[in-house]
């Protein structure tokens, strides 16, 4: 049997920039379909026009992109981890690297 809906399951636009501090029209015009995905982060209803953000899936990713970087083949991959055939497999880090790494504004880290 499934959970039943809470109120603050699903959120309207307006809901969700005054939860997450950003104004509505950059969720609508900047975020949505960037980095907030249909079926993951939104719904249509009934397949109509309005939409319908999942509070939980972005409550789950908001920081996702914070802790993301780009290796040197161009795969997007949360830090600390490398793509391979199946998915992500955590990489291993050596205490040297850590000691010298300097974390970016824009997520990944610089290492020195």
């Amino acid at each position: 049997m499934s959970e039943p809906i809470s109120p603050s399951t699903y959120l309207t636009t307006e809901e969700l920039a005054e939860l997450i501090k950003y104004d509505a029209r950059t969720i609508r015009n900047r975020l949505k379909d960037s980095v907030l995905l249909e079926g993951v982060h939104y719904i249509r209803p009934f397949g109509g026009r309005k939409i319908l953000f999942l509070r939980h899936a972005i409550e789950r990713d908001i920081g996702a992109h914070q802790r993301s970087s780009v290796d040197l083949s161009g795969s997007s991959a949360p830090a600390g981890m490398k793509q391979g055939n199946h998915g992500a497999q955590p990489r291993a880090r050596s205490a040297k690297s850590e000691a010298h790494s300097v974390p970016m504004a824009a997520g990944g880290e610089c290492h020195v």
